[in-house]
């Protein structure tokens, strides 16, 4: 009787989840179609704006080069058009291109001595605009890079940098229409191998488990279609559609379930973030700072460090933003002063020339009672302020009336001030010099780019020829191979470096450890005795 019971009930419950994930299934299936239509639609929107900017400042910047007042590819000329394109956020180039597209002279290359002779522009639209793909001087291995050229003028950008960072199942293209033979191409984003009506005209079409949702420009001569599957959405929210199945149909109730699982994990994460700081619970690594050529130690950049209370690293970029999102980022600030200052008093306060930088954010910036605060932690650790450097991202920078400010007082109290990730499209030449900051730090994608050939890298003399001309120090980020450690040692003005080539991230025991090995090592060198004779 008993083994019949739980043959029954096993029964029961196998056909009932059958029953039941039948129906979940097509009904979720038909809230995923229409889930996901609404994001197709809000991305392709996205894009849409995205790309009338970027083909509204092209034309601008095309009109300025048409607009130089100086003698055609002279060195006056190739000045000007190198500081068009250090203003703008996503131009890699421009300059004078014959009609024949033998290409004269450019920002990025100069006078050109050498055949650039390029193929036939891929698109040419009804204003007579000729468009390139990836031109062999402007390929880059990142994103893709657009020549647009009218008359003699041409720019060379990349398009769609920031929406780049839509993670799949979404996916994109951008169509045009080449006005010469009609056919409509790929511009950029991912072409779809068939020619549906889909990507010319304004629209949503379902069509064989294909989602496409359509957007064209009314300013331009271009369409964006974000597209997908239905069993690629399936795939990566694959938890959630298999607990909606198995939820008999539960729509709201499994969803309103998943997102309140995710919801009360981040706010535990947040009590966590919460409780590790009244806990002191924060830990700090130092990356060091070395000079160049010689590579010696001169100073270390400070790292706030995190392990949850189940002992997993929790990066960065996840509890800061958590702290500034809620808040509370100040009190990092604050715990990473204190330690700082316990951990690294002493070989400050031995080494005159040693100096430390820590990341502040805008809400540091913001805060009145900030210079004070350091004043207090500086005097209770008796070391003088010019042995504390504060990075700011470009971000921090955007409030331009209160960084100005807040910069101008800290250094009026001894502290460096460093523009960290430069490079990364905030500041302009003439915002940089109201900053008045001491050294800007280049971006680790610049260094990356050293040996690669790209437009990146050719962009990196000219960043170093602006901190020449506006004397200011430069920090070099992310040096971790010899190559790139010699191309900025090779450089005519006095450069800092760190990377993993020359440390990683470590406790303040290991970074004490590095300044005695540095310290036996100098020490250990031969001196040559000079002997007065009469």
């Amino acid at each position: 009787m008993v083994r019949k019971r739980h043959t029954i009930t096993f029964a029961s419950i196998v056909t009932f989840a059958i029953c039941v994930s039948i129906a979940g299934f097509y009904l979720a299936r038909g809230m995923v179609a229409w889930v996901t239509t609404a994001r197709l639609d809000s991305y392709a929107s996205q894009l849409m704006t995205n790309s009338d900017n970027w083909a509204a400042e092209v034309r601008t910047a095309l009109a300025a080069v048409d607009a130089s007042p100086s003698l055609s590819c002279s060195s006056a000329e190739v000045k000007y058009l190198r500081a068009l394109i250090f203003d703008s956020e996503f131009l890699k180039d421009a300059g004078w291109m014959r009609g024949d597209g033998q290409v004269e002279c450019s920002a990025a290359m100069g006078t050109v001595t050498r055949s650039l002779k390029q193929t036939r522009p891929d698109f040419t639209q009804r204003d007579g605009t000729r468009i390139y793909t990836n031109l062999k001087p402007y390929q880059d291995s990142l994103f893709p890079v657009l020549t647009l050229q009218r008359g003699r003028s041409f720019v060379a950008f990349t398009p769609f940098v920031r929406m780049y960072v839509k993670p799949p199942p979404l996916h994109f293209t951008q169509t045009v229409i080449d006005e010469p033979t009609q056919k409509r191409g790929s511009l950029v984003g991912e072409p779809l191998p068939e020619q549906l009506p889909i990507l010319r005209e304004e629209g949503v079409l379902w069509s064989k488990d294909r989602l496409y949702v359509t957007h064209c420009s009314t300013r331009y001569f271009d369409c964006v279609t974000a597209y997908t599957s239905l069993p690629e959405v399936i795939a990566a929210h694959g938890s959630r559609f298999n607990a909606f199945v198995a939820a008999s149909g539960l729509v709201g109730g499994c969803m309103g379930w998943v997102f309140s699982l995710l919801y009360h994990r981040n706010k535990s994460l947040e009590k966590q973030l919460r409780r590790a700081i009244r806990r002191n619970e924060l830990q700090v690594a130092y990356q060091p700072v070395v000079s160049l050529p010689g590579g010696h130690i001169v100073g270390a950049e400070a790292l706030a460090r995190w392990n949850d209370e189940e002992g997993n690293p929790v990066g960065p970029d996840v509890f800061i933003h958590l702290a500034q999102q809620h808040g509370f980022v100040k009190e990092i600030t604050r715990l990473v002063l204190r330690r700082v200052f316990d951990e690294l008093g002493a070989a400050l306060r031995n080494n005159s020339g040693l100096c430390v930088a820590i990341n502040v954010t805008a809400d540091d910036l913001a805060d009145r009672d900030f210079p004070a605060l350091l004043d207090a932690v500086l005097a209770l650790s008796a070391v003088p302020p010019q042995s504390l450097a504060l990075e700011i991202t470009e971000s921090s920078t955007v409030r331009r009336e209160t960084a100005i400010a807040a910069i101008r007082k800290l250094r009026q109290r001894g502290h460096k001030v460093y523009i960290d990730d430069f490079g990364t499209g905030y500041s302009s030449l003439a915002y940089l010099q109201d900053l008045s900051v001491d050294a800007i730090k280049i971006d680790r994608a610049f260094t990356q780019s050293i040996g690669t050939g790209s437009v990146t890298m050719a962009i990196l003399p000219q960043i170093l020829a602006l901190a020449e001309a506006l004397k200011l120090k430069v920090i070099v980020e992310g040096v971790e191979t010899a190559e790139q450690a010699a191309y900025f040692s090779a450089v005519n003005q006095p450069m800092l470096a760190q990377g993993w080539l020359f440390g990683r991230p470590m406790r303040a025991a290991e970074f004490y450890r590095a300044l005695d090995e540095q310290r036996l090592a100098m020490a250990a060198r031969p001196r040559i005795k000079i002997v007065n004779i009469a």
